[in-house]
């Protein structure tokens, strides 16, 4: 795990942002196209703003989400409605949104339909995730109840996910796409997150699911 501590966490999305650009420009020195996966919730939103205007071949870009909350896209909840409103726009606008949810009373019922997208895009060229004060990452949460099976060797690449600390079912990429990844940062705010990232180095992925990609991440954190 290489750690990256910044002043402040406006510098820090600013800087993580250009350095996603240039991961994601290296990518595309050697393909047609580069898989990027990025997580939901508050904390990346910044990061969005800044990258979104990133001098990009972003029709060459292929975007997806760590995990997805089931609900309409239009829903608050929704962490496509987030990358919509904060990512695709500007010359972002131009990248290609590979979804993980449809409409549908249940993940289940859409796990086949939308893994044949995902695994075409795969291995993961760049890869951003956040995590949860739990240690969870995506939607692999402690306790949740496919946790085992989404971190065993032979997961399948879409998983549907429920946990005590979710309010919703989700959809979420396992643990072996999230470690395949080429190229893996994560970004975290606050004293609690680094305690909790600085112990999840020393325990298992069961007990602590982001430690399922720290061997090879690049930490990006900031105290507030």
């Amino acid at each position: 795990m290489r750690f990256i501590e910044y002043p402040d966490s406006e510098m820090m999305m600013l800087d993580l942002a250009n350095v996603l650009a240039g991961d994601i420009e290296n990518a595309l020195l050697s393909k047609e196209t580069a898989s990027f996966s990025v997580p939901g919730g508050t904390t990346p939103g910044p990061i969005f703003d800044a990258l979104s205007a990133a001098d990009l071949a972003w029709d060459r870009v292929r975007v997806f989400l760590n995990d997805e909350r089931w609900v309409p896209e239009d829903s608050d909840r929704s962490n496509t409605r987030l990358l919509k409103e904060r990512l695709f726009v500007g010359r972002a606008a131009a990248a290609t949104y590979v979804p993980l949810y449809a409409p549908a009373d249940a993940p289940e019922d859409k796990l086949d339909a939308l893994t044949g997208a995902v695994e075409a895009n795969l291995p993961l060229d760049v890869l951003l995730l956040g995590m949860g004060a739990d240690m969870h990452t995506a939607s692999l949460f402690p306790g949740a109840d496919q946790l085992d099976l989404a971190l065993s060797d032979d997961a399948p690449t879409l998983l549907a996910m429920r946990a005590p600390g979710a309010p919703e079912p989700r959809i979420t990429l396992s643990a072996p796409v999230l470690a395949g990844a080429l190229k893996t940062h994560v970004v975290i705010k606050g004293a609690e997150k680094r305690a909790a990232i600085e112990a999840a180095a020393n325990l298992t992925p069961t007990e602590a699911p982001i430690a399922c990609v720290l061997q090879n991440a690049t930490v990006h954190w900031a105290e507030s």
